[in-house]
C-alpha cells in the first residue's frame, strides 16, 4: 500500500531472514569489529586489482549468505545488487558465476536501502519468494575512480570520509518468525542538489537529502522521532551529521538523541585517522548487517528507521565542475 507521496507499506511479513557481512582490515580493527561475520586481511582479497577485490568480497557475502540460510541456490529468485564503480563492475564480477537472475541497481551509498526496499516490493507482491539484496564498496577502488590513485599520496582534507571496504548481503522473504526483523515501510527519496561541488565534502552535500526523506517519511506514515528506538543515517559522517542537526533546528524540531550515523559508528577517528568518518555503500550495509541486525534480533531495539544517503556523482561530472545531486532512501525495520 502506498502512503502519501513517497512511502510504501508492506502488507505481508517481509523479513530480513538472514544476512552476511565481510569487511576489510581497517574496518575489522574498528569499534564494531566483533559484529562482522568475516574480516579480510588482504585488501586485494587474493585478486589482481581493486575492482576484482571488491567483486570477490561481494561474492563471498552472497555465497556465505546462501550457505548460512540453508536455502538451495536454485530457489533464489533474484539478486538485486549495486556498487560505486563504473557500470556496476564489482556487482557484475560477483554475480557472473552464481547462475542466479540478476538486476543491477545504482544508488551510490544509498544502495543498501534501495536494494532491500526493491527486494521487499518483489516479495510483498509475491513476484518472488527469495530475493538477495546486496552491495559493496572498497576504499582503494573508490579513491582511484573518484579522487586520486593511492600511489600519489594525496593529502586528504578534514571534511573527507574514508570509503568502507566491505560487502553485505541480505535474504529477503516472507517469514512469520518473531526472531526475524521485518521491513514494514520503504520511503523512496527524491533527487536534490544544493550546489555543493566538492567531492571531498559529501556529508555536507547529502545532509539535506537525509532531512528531506526523514520528514517525508514522518509525513507519509504519521510517525515521529519518538516512535523509533533509533533513527540512523547512512554515511553523513561528522560534518553531515552536524548539518542535519542544524536543519532540524531550523524547522523548530528538537534534536533527538535517537539520531545516529553509520559513518560515525564504523571507525574510531582518534585511533584510526579516519577524518570525518566512513562512507561508501558498505558503510550502512555492514553497520546494519553486522551490528544493528543482531541488536534487533536480541530485541535491544525493536523499531529502527535507517536512512542511507547517496552522492550521485561521477568522475566526469566532477571534472566538468558540476554540482553533486544527492538522494536518501529510508527503511523502517521492526520486530513485529
Amino acid at each position: 500500500m502506498k502512503l502519501g507521496r513517497s512511502t510504501y507499506r508492506f502488507e505481508s511479513n517481509v523479513a530480513i531472514s538472514d544476512c552476511f557481512t565481510v569487511v576489510g582490515k581497517k574496518e575489522g580493527q574498528g569499534p564494531l569489529s566483533i559484529y562482522f561475520d568475516m574480516v579480510i586481511e588482504d585488501e586485494y582479497a587474493g585478486q589482481k586489482s581493486w575492482k576484482l577485490a571488491e567483486g570477490k568480497l561481494l561474492n563471498i557475502a552472497i555465497t556465505k549468505l546462501v550457505q548460512r540460510s540453508g536455502e538451495n541456490p536454485d530457489n533464489i529468485d533474484l539478486i538485486l545488487s549495486g556498487d560505486l564503480l563504473n557500470q556496476l563492475s564489482s556487482s557484475h564480477f560477483a554475480a557472473r558465476d552464481l547462475d542466479i537472475p540478476f538486476v543491477g541497481i545504482y544508488g551510490a551509498c544509498s544502495t543498501f536501502a534501495l536494494s532491500v526496499g526493491l527486494a521487499s516490493i518483489f516479495v510483498d507482491s509475491s513476484f518472488a519468494k527469495n530475493v538477495i539484496a546486496a552491495t559493496s564498496s572498497h576504499f582503494c577502488s573508490a579513491e582511484k575512480q573518484f579522487r586520486y590513485p593511492l600511489e600519489l599520496g594525496t593529502q586528504r582534507p578534514p571534511t573527507s570520509q574514508l570509503t568502507v571496504t566491505g560487502a553485505a548481503a541480505f535474504l529477503i522473504r516472507q517469514e512469520d518468525s518473531l526472531q526475524s526483523p521485518k521491513v514494514t515501510h520503504f520511503t523512496v527519496g527524491r533527487i536534490l542538489d544544493f550546489g555543493i561541488k566538492d567531492p571531498n565534502n559529501m556529508g555536507a552535500a547529502m545532509a539535506p537529502a537525509a532531512f528531506d526523506t526523514i520528514m517525508r517519511h514522518f509525513s507519509d506514515t504519521k510517525r515521529c522521532f519518538e516512535y523509533y528506538d533509533m533513527i540512523i543515517t547512512g554515511d553523513l559522517g561528522y560534518v553531515g551529521r552536524k548539518l542535519l542537526e542544524e536543519l532540524f533546528k531550523k524547522e523548530g524540531i528538537s534534536f533527538c538523541s535517537e539520531l545516529f550515523d553509520c559513518g560515525i559508528l564504523m571507525f574510531d577517528p582518534k585511533t584510526q585517522n579516519t577524518g570525518a568518518g566512513a562512507s561508501g555503500c558498505a558503510a550502512s550495509a555492514c553497520v546494519f548487517g553486522g551490528y544493528l541486525y543482531k541488536l534487533l534480533r536480541e530485541r535491544t531495539f525493536e523499531r529502527i528507521l535507517i536512512v542511507p544517503t547517496g552522492a550521485l556523482m561521477s568522475q566526469s561530472t566532477v571534472q566538468l565542475g558540476e554540482s553533486i545531486p544527492v538522494i536518501a532512501h529510508a527503511l523502517a525495520i521492526e520486530m513485529v
